[in-house]
């Protein structure tokens, strides 16, 4: 269950470092910058509760990154160049968190609890 928990972190981290980066000084839609970095925000949002390993956090991460996935295929497609190969990656990485996020929610689950203990 803590590998589930460290590789959707690690996965969130990464996705927050690359909408921040991406948006601002690798490849912005306009020069300088682009609001579109707020896209970043529900992402810190979800922090803190991956981190103390919340299983609520986890289950509406699920969801949520569903969203980044989304963005990703379509501007890794639509897009050229950088933009294309920054689209994969978030891709990538949202996918990479949302398998975490399933797998962390499943084994934390209150009726696994009882079994792994022995409390059936």
């Amino acid at each position: 269950m803590w590998i589930a928990q460290w590789s959707g972190t690690a996965c969130l981290l990464a996705l927050i470092a690359l909408c921040v980066a991406w948006e601002l000084w690798i490849a912005p839609l306009r020069p300088g910058g682009s609001w579109l970095v707020l896209k970043a925000l529900p992402l810190l949002g979800a922090l803190f509760g991956m981190l103390h390993g919340r299983r609520y956090t986890f289950q509406w991460m699920s969801l949520a990154v569903l969203l980044y996935f989304a963005e990703g295929i379509v501007r890794a497609t639509s897009d050229v160049g950088l933009s294309a190969t920054l689209g994969w990656i978030e891709t990538a990485l949202s996918l990479g968190l949302f398998i975490a996020c399933l797998v962390y929610a499943r084994q934390s689950a209150p009726s696994r609890q009882k079994v792994l203990s022995g409390n059936s």
